[in-house]
């Protein structure tokens, strides 16, 4: 009867958790065992491959070396036992036959096994009687020779005037056992050598290669938060550790720039936000404490006004850190720019300055509408703001590249080259009061070309009459 215990029933369970304990043990003691360093194991693995490749090399020449030796003796003791059979095909058979140097023995036997002619050492003794095979070669017990060598016996069968004799003449292989004893140790010798001489060299120049590795990791280590202005030291030789530490050096630089850049901004944010901070609360606190009406409705209007302007600082700043957010550019479709252009602008109702259209339907874009908008639409604040009477939107393909390109022009005041690229910069006016005075945050362009590279285009101050900006997008063909 079978045992049904809770005992008997958890012994398989139990054993394959001891085996499951035993393969984790296993894995661990492999893994402590596990040569750790790169310049270990590359001077394992190399000495293994030349280990494997001596290895085979050596068994192959020592082959070959044995299989030439054989054939050598062999051929000597086929010859010698054709000349036998001459003597014994003309009759002239005597019955001691002579050694030639390399024979040990030969001997004669008629087709009934009698022997009818040996070597000196035979003389007496019976026909030897094959007791095996070898190599596809019979063998024979030559114990009573006294050899303990190795021997290959040649069998020669002719016809005689008493009829067919049976000649086997045996050649020694001491020659060759010596040859390949003394070419095995020879290659043993050499093939350690060779695989010590490779693994010094291989640890030698592993140890010289990652020298410029164990700098370069030393001093990332050493690289803080605060210390972004540090480099990586570069090896003089043009190889991948040099492009490594190129490459490194290359990051920290645009580590260092992403942080100034944010401190930069930390702190123009900061300025940008106290200073209507101040005056809101200036504002208020007038406002609470004094008698009259007017005044108090005054300061209350110029409060709104004010929140107005945080509000809308508030919400550039908000966008600025989406658009620094790699991967939040959010969904894209197919857009006619020309088609949006014309929106953005009816949507403004009746601006300061009127705003003429130049658009041509079928610049296609892939780009995400939302963010296109706010594109257009801070280009157009900012040259509403700066216009001294006309606004001129300009939407085309250009037959070049097959890009979209969209020109935003007031009439006002040139840019100078030099400040072209400044006004990109955020918190940037050229003309801080004005800008001030007329509801700017220094947010819009920056925010504007963040826009275009994020959809793989380019925003810059064209040349021209006034000031244009030119945005370049990449065009898109629809879908067939």
């Amino acid at each position: 009867m079978a045992d049904r215990s809770p005992a008997a029933a958890g012994r398989p369970g139990a054993r394959r958790a001891r085996a499951a304990a035993l393969r984790a043990r296993a894995t661990a003691a492999a893994r402590r065992l596990a040569p750790r360093s790169v310049r270990t194991r590359t001077t394992i693995a190399a000495c293994a491959a030349v280990a494997v490749v001596l290895l085979i090399a050596s068994a192959a020449v020592v082959l070959l070396l044995r299989v030439n030796l054989e054939r050598t003796v062999e051929a000597g003791a086929r010859e010698q036992a054709l000349a036998v059979a001459g003597l014994a095909a003309d009759g002239h058979l005597p019955g001691q036959l002579p050694l030639d140097h390399g024979t040990d023995f030969i001997q004669v036997t008629d087709a009934a096994g009698n022997v009818v002619a040996a070597s000196q050492n035979l003389a007496g003794r019976p026909a030897l009687a094959p007791t095996g095979t070898s190599d596809g070669h019979s063998t024979f017990d030559l114990g009573a020779l006294g050899d303990e060598h190795h021997q290959r016996v040649t069998t020669v069968t002719t016809g005689t005037p008493s009829g067919p004799v049976t000649i086997r003449v045996g050649a020694s292989l001491h020659t060759a056992d010596t040859a390949e004893d003394l070419t095995t140790a020879a290659l043993a010798a050499l093939s350690a050598v060779l695989v010590t001489t490779v693994g010094a060299v291989t640890w030698r120049a592993t140890g010289r290669a990652l020298r410029p590795v164990e700098a370069i990791r030393s001093e990332v280590a050493g690289i803080g938060d605060r210390d972004l202005d540090r480099r990586v030291p570069e090896p003089g030789s043009d190889d991948e550790i040099a492009r490594l530490a190129h490459t490194m050096n290359a990051m920290l630089d645009r580590l260092e720039s992403a942080g100034l850049r944010q401190r930069r901004f930390i702190a123009d944010a900061s300025h940008e936000l106290r200073s209507p901070l101040a005056v809101l609360r200036t504002q208020l606190e007038v406002a609470h404490t004094h008698p009259d009406p007017a005044v108090r409705a005054d300061m209350v209007a110029g409060a709104l006004q004010d929140t107005d302007r945080l509000q809308s600082l508030a919400a550039d700043l908000l966008l600025l850190a989406r658009l620094d957010a790699a991967g939040h550019d959010g969904p894209r479709e197919t857009l006619d720019l020309a088609e949006l252009a014309r929106t953005t602008a009816d949507s403004r109702g009746t601006p300061r300055h009127p705003v003429d259209l130049h658009v041509r339907d079928g610049a296609l874009v892939l780009g995400n509408r939302l963010w296109l908008g706010r594109l257009l639409t801070n280009l157009l604040d900012n040259a509403q703001r700066h216009a001294r009477s006309r606004v001129t939107v300009r939407v085309g393909t250009d037959p070049a590249d097959g890009s979209v390109v969209l020109d935003v022009t007031n009439d006002g005041p040139a840019i100078a080259p030099a400040d072209r690229e400044k006004v990109f910069e955020r918190f940037t006016r050229l003309d801080d009061a004005r800008s001030r005075d007329h509801g700017g945050t220094g947010l819009g362009l920056p925010i504007a070309r963040d826009i275009a590279t994020l959809h793989g285009g380019t925003l810059t101050v064209a040349d021209g009459p006034g000031t244009t900006f030119r945005t370049r997008l990449p065009g898109h063909a629809p879908a067939s």
